[in-house]
């Protein structure tokens, strides 16, 4: 069972690159995030139309995700439980599903901006309320798994240059000890190191060449539970989808199962 997750910075946008490269790559579920989109602007039936099923949490221009599958979608969960407001708002940024034999989080972590900004604090609460949310399904005996853009990196060499980060979001103590406490219940980064290369960055700036200069980020995650960690026989991200003209400022993250 290959599994990938995706922010595609806007799906309308990438639609012609997704449809190929869910034909080519062979995917049996995808997390998308960063949809920008309504729900009813998204492309359900060209997915369709390719065999897979879709369930969308997306409101408008920003934020949004999405599960896309061939392989099913059941107990669909829209939205992130308990999940904190934002000025009045609960953003589109959590749906879940039960996909085949394995439980799955598509998830788009807020960005927080600037440290001590109100955003800062919202992507801290968010954090919160996404581990307390899945807690009882990374204890289950099921392949369970949170995947999408976390937009923190969890440790220095995630970064192509630590010192340009200093004061910035992304790195903070906080925001690392926020995803130490959701591992802390159970779940656990499935894609090894070292990869097939150096430095396996997931995001590149589209300013300053960032990507011709591997200026990255590695910020597109894959936490799994244990079960779902044990079936793991592969995993890559996909730099090609990166390249260019078109492209997403991410690349996917693919993970295969033996499930």
């Amino acid at each position: 069972m290959r599994i990938a997750t995706w922010n595609v910075n806007s799906i309308t946008a990438r639609l012609p690159r997704l449809l190929a490269w869910l034909e080519s790559s062979g995917t049996d579920v995808l997390c998308v995030q960063e949809t920008k989109s309504t729900a009813e602007q998204f492309p359900a039936e060209p997915l369709r139309e390719l065999g897979y099923e879709s369930a969308v949490n997306a409101s408008g221009r920003w934020n949004g995700v999405a599960l896309i599958s061939r392989v099913g979608l059941d107990d669909v969960v829209s939205g992130l439980p308990e999940g904190p407001e934002y000025e009045g708002v609960q953003e589109p940024r959590a749906v879940s599903a039960t996909c085949g034999p394995v439980r799955l989080w598509s998830v788009y972590v807020p960005n927080g901006r600037e440290v001590g900004h109100d955003h800062y604090a919202y992507k801290l609460r968010w954090l919160e309320a996404l581990r307390a949310a899945v807690a009882a399904d990374a204890a289950g005996e099921r392949p369970f798994a949170v995947l999408g853009d976390f937009n923190i990196a969890s440790t220095d060499e995630d970064v192509w240059d630590r010192s340009q980060f200093e004061g910035a979001t992304h790195v903070t103590p906080k925001e690392r000890a926020a995803l130490a406490a959701l591992r802390d219940e159970g779940l656990s980064d499935v894609m090894p190191r070292p990869l097939k290369y150096d430095r396996p960055f997931t995001y590149w700036d589209y300013r300053s060449l960032g990507f011709p200069k591997n200026r990255g980020m590695r910020i597109d995650l894959v936490y799994g539970n244990g079960p779902f960690a044990t079936a793991v026989k592969d995993s890559y991200v996909d730099r090609e989808e990166r390249k260019g003209k078109g492209a997403s400022d991410h690349a996917p993250v693919v993970v295969d199962l033996d499930v």
